[in-house]
């Protein structure tokens, strides 16, 4: 009980800046996966692109998207979040009016590249670098509750897409997309930042108060080997659900389990993953998120465990129940992290560098896993393997806190 009011007196008092996070996170939903990837069939037909040409073109895009984030996310450092926030929802915005008028490849290119970058990369990169900067003793909460946008978005973007298709041409539902991003999102990205000026300043004095060295330079960050101890475990838990995710129409069919189970499981991931938000924001602050990031790892190490394991129907709500506890448990500690180790002198730059070895990671995951199932390795062998790179991972992440 107790902890349910300190949470309710803490999104009462900050509620803009929160709402403002959460906002951020749900609109990126537009340039992610889970949203472009309805979109598919339509596209491959428009631009006569077979399931390898659009993957080919969407997979470049998303690189280019990651290459680019590592250089625009630290302008976060240096500019007003409010200039940032109208930039990237404009870019957004732009991408998505750019896919709805779009009738040559390189036009379909630049309008994924785009989404992939104003919205999978630069929103998210945003609205968590902001909570890590504005937030210090609460900044698990505050991450946890801005990353509740992430399922919101995947709630609700999807079923509202479906049902746009029905009544419009696919295309007429992106140039929809587009004017309610400019027209709806962007004044109340805007409006949920108001007062920020004052805010930015005092976080800046203290900021220059901070004993020296508490600030990191991006350049010094890349020699420490602390970040190279940390980063796979922060990448493990995005990589292993991309390969689940990706290839799960081959795992139900090699395991004799039908797609309608593999379906109804998502309501187990998406319940487990919000627990696990709203539970790892206090958890990262009553423990530090140095030592709750390999904790969090442990559910999802004994559900890939199950899975490489158990060939019962029984297991795929469990080890996806597993896998999303995980991924709610750990996004606060990863988001967290980068603020704890390298203070917030440079944060957007520094997490810039994280946020795109999480790009890369997750792009690499579907080839290099169907290579090893195009080669013949079981795909117990690869859920087994996977499990071992997770603990492996977060032994390094445990180490990481000594070195």
């Amino acid at each position: 009980m107790r902890v349910g009011s300190e949470y309710l007196r803490f999104l009462v008092e900050h509620r803009r800046l929160l709402g403002f996070g959460l906002l951020a996170a749900a609109l990126s939903g537009f340039g992610q996966t889970f949203f472009v990837s309805l979109f598919s069939e339509p596209i491959r037909e428009a631009f006569g692109l077979g399931h390898g040409g659009f993957g080919l073109v969407y997979g470049g895009a998303t690189l280019a998207s990651a290459a680019a984030v590592i250089w625009l996310g630290r302008v976060l450092d240096r500019v007003d979040l409010r200039l940032f926030a109208a930039a990237t929802l404009l870019g957004l915005a732009a991408g998505a009016a750019l896919l709805g008028v779009a009738g040559h490849v390189a036009l379909l290119l630049l309008a994924l590249f785009l989404l992939r970058l104003c919205g999978q990369g630069l929103m998210t990169h945003m609205a968590f670098s902001s909570m890590a900067r504005y937030f210090d003793s609460r900044r698990g909460r505050a991450l946890g509750l801005a990353a509740l946008g992430l399922p919101t978005a995947e709630a609700l973007l999807p079923s509202s897409a479906v049902a746009l298709m029905a009544l419009l041409h696919w295309q007429q539902v992106w140039l929809a997309v587009a004017a309610a991003l400019v027209l709806a999102g962007l004044p109340a990205l805007l409006a949920l930042l108001r007062g920020h000026g004052e805010r930015r300043r005092r976080i800046e004095r203290l900021a220059d108060e901070a004993p020296a060295g508490s600030g990191w330079r991006r350049r010094d960050v890349l020699r420490d080997r602390r970040l190279w101890r940390y980063l796979p475990a922060a990448v493990a838990v995005p990589v292993a659900v991309t390969f689940l995710f990706f290839h799960q129409v081959h795992i139900a069919e090699v395991r004799g389990w039908p797609l309608t189970l593999m379906a109804s499981s998502f309501t187990g991931f998406a319940a487990a993953h919000v627990t696990g938000l709203l539970l790892g924001g206090p958890w990262v602050d009553r423990i530090s998120a140095r030592r709750a990031l390999p904790l969090a790892l442990l559910p999802i190490t004994g559900g890939l465990a199950l899975a490489a394991v158990v060939a019962e129907a029984w297991v795929v709500p469990a080890y996806m129940a597993l896998t999303g506890l995980s991924a709610g448990l750990s996004a606060p500690a990863i988001n967290a992290l980068w603020a704890e180790l390298y203070g917030i002198h440079n944060l957007g730059g520094i997490r810039a560098l994280a946020h795109a070895a999480m790009a890369l990671a997750t792009a690499l995951s579907p080839p290099l896993t169907g290579g090893l199932i195009d080669w013949g390795v079981p795909v117990s062998g690869v859920i087994g393997g996977l499990a071992l790179l997770v603990v492996a991972s977060a032994g390094l992440a445990r180490a990481a806190r000594g070195g």
